[in-house]
């Protein structure tokens, strides 16, 4: 969406900015702005918001509750003093997530130019730690509208999990997996 077609209120388009500072910092470049996220990738709020303010990006800790609470995709936690992002991460940090048994579908967002890749080698994590797969076609037709017209894959979790391989659930619900073999991926037809 470019300036003039946003119709967000300022106090909305604030959030969103602050949104996406967390995200670049607390995924992907912590080192950019000098904070270090723990093996788990907590950081104390504080030590966030000093190293925020001394890069140029002031944000209040009212600022930062409201990002946490009102985020639709639910993408940060607050415990305590400290915060982190619930998945997602290009950096290395363990999110401590138990295995957990899914459902017996799943479902992946993405669009067609990336059809041929995933039925040749299967989902995999591209840059992050792994395969990001949705509860729900909605939520999957969402994901893969951010990147053009979305297309859904279904995936059969439940037979992957009896084949072995593990799956675990953010405190969003994004459920996430190493990778996910194309034999266990339902494609739309190829003309639809």
């Amino acid at each position: 969406m470019n300036a003039g077609t946003d119709r967000r209120t300022p106090d909305e388009r604030r959030t969103v900015r602050v949104s996406k500072y967390l995200s670049k910092h607390l995924r992907h470049q912590p080192d950019r702005i000098g904070i270090t996220l723990d093996e788990n990738g907590w950081v104390e709020i504080d030590e966030l918001m000093r190293a925020a303010a001394e890069h140029g990006f002031r944000f209040t800790r009212a600022e930062l509750d409201h990002v946490v609470a009102v985020n639709d995709k639910r993408r940060f936690t607050i415990e305590g003093s400290r915060i982190r992002a619930n998945q997602g991460h290009t950096v290395d940090v363990d999110l401590g997530l138990p295995p957990t048994q899914p459902p017996e579908y799943l479902y992946h967002g993405t669009v067609a130019s990336s059809l041929d890749a995933i039925r040749a080698e299967g989902l995999r994590p591209m840059a992050r730690h792994d395969v990001h797969l949705s509860p729900d076609r909605e939520t999957a037709t969402r994901v893969g509208a951010r990147r053009g017209r979305p297309v859904v894959l279904s995936v059969h979790a439940g037979a992957m999990h009896r084949a072995g391989l593990v799956f675990r659930v953010s405190a969003n619900g994004v459920w996430l997996t190493a990778f996910v073999p194309r034999e266990f991926i339902r494609f739309p037809d190829r003309h639809a």
